[in-house]
């Protein structure tokens, strides 16, 4: 099966994939809390507990409750509530999840690069466009800085960065102002939604036109698999492949603002007057051992979990893109992976080293995989 193949399979997949099962059970759970919270102790107590079991199956739990003074004997309906079934991700529908590797990634796309070089030292999948989620934060990064726009302009947040696409929620309140500087820090180093559609909206043209700019330093990088329809990533068209964004990353690295704003492990801004405090997406950013000088997470359902990162291992830059993992967890350890796999190879010379590595040492070999 070719790119092209599995690229027009996940296309119309972008199109008819449903609701998934995941967000069905979040609302539903989010209505029971504020029903039973809303009613007296007593009515909450006759209510049946659900707990995480088989389906469609359920049995007499006997109690002993005290009434009057008299000890009661009570038998309670225990319900046992159907476990919600994790949605395929577009990676797993097109049967990516069933590629070996010798590292055994749980991440179903990966690919790794020397930054120096441009020696592709691991791939597997490398080459299939996938949803790509908050990644595209990076693009729209690019995009602001490359425009030379004022970083101390003052944007303000608007009904229209309001998440319509997944309905996510965000502590940037509509009427939050802040300057474009501070919303390209929360839009990388927090994946803050609102803060990444403030930006588009607020390029010459419009959204539109910022999208439109988005895909033309995508085709001007030469970036061929990779397509964006928003600035945020909430849609699951926007995609791209691993190599692509090799490029991308690339590209984002030569902006120190970029490497700055996307490495930070928390920052305080000043929005409409009070200080406010987030953080890194990123775990790997406060993990010691790490030393990271760019790098963007993403998630939506559609993509699992993604991470983009350039990283020092072994006195070598490499570039790492990580896709279609099934938890942060995940990527995170599949990271891990990867540099303990770089740490083992020891090339024989490494420039910018702090030591030299002995002349028995041999050059690591690429590994190559998928479809």
């Amino acid at each position: 099966m070719n790119k092209f193949a599995i690229s027009a399979l996940l296309s119309a997949l972008c199109v008819a994939l449903p609701v998934t099962a995941v967000q069905a059970k979040e609302t539903t759970r989010k209505t029971s809390v504020k029903k039973v919270k809303g009613e007296g102790k007593a009515k909450a107590a006759r209510l049946p507990l659900r707990v995480a079991a088989a389906p469609d199956t359920e049995r007499q739990v006997r109690r002993v409750i005290t009434v009057n003074g008299k000890r009661k004997v009570v038998y309670q309906r225990l319900l046992t509530a159907a476990p919600a079934l994790a949605s395929p991700t577009m990676g797993e529908l097109a049967g990516l999840n069933l590629t070996p590797d010798p590292l055994a990634l749980q991440s179903n796309v990966a690919y790794v690069l020397d930054q120096a070089n441009s020696e592709v030292l691991f791939e597997k999948n490398a080459n299939v466009a996938l949803p790509i989620a908050s990644i595209t934060k990076m693009m729209t990064g690019l995009v602001v800085v490359e425009a030379n726009q004022d970083m101390d302009e003052v944007l303000s947040i608007t009904d229209d960065d309001i998440d319509q696409e997944k309905h996510t929620g965000s502590r940037l309140k509509v009427g939050t102002h802040l300057t474009r500087a501070a919303m390209l820090q929360l839009a990388l180093m927090s994946s803050e939604n609102r803060a990444a559609s403030a930006l588009g909206r607020n390029y010459p043209g419009g959204l539109p036109a910022f999208v439109e700019a988005m895909n033309a330093k995508a085709r001007a990088l030469g970036m061929t698999d990779t397509y964006y329809v928003d600035s945020s990533g909430l849609s699951k068209r926007n995609m791209a492949s691993a190599r692509d964004l090799a490029k991308l990353a690339m590209a984002a690295y030569q902006h120190p603002v970029l490497r700055e704003y996307s490495t930070a492990p928390k920052a305080v801004v000043e929005a409409n007057g009070r200080p406010m405090h987030f953080g890194t997406t990123n775990r790997l950013i406060a993990t010691p051992g790490w030393e990271i000088g760019l790098q963007k997470t993403g998630f939506i359902n559609e993509a699992g979990r993604c991470m983009m990162m350039q990283a020092v291992i072994q006195g070598r830059a490499v570039i790492m893109v990580l896709l279609d993992a099934k938890g942060s967890a995940a990527r995170a350890a599949d990271a891990g992976r990867v540099r303990k796999w770089l740490e083992a190879i020891r090339p024989s010379s490494i420039v910018g080293a702090a030591t030299s590595v002995g002349a028995g040492a041999t050059a690591p070999q690429a590994y190559s995989s998928g479809m």
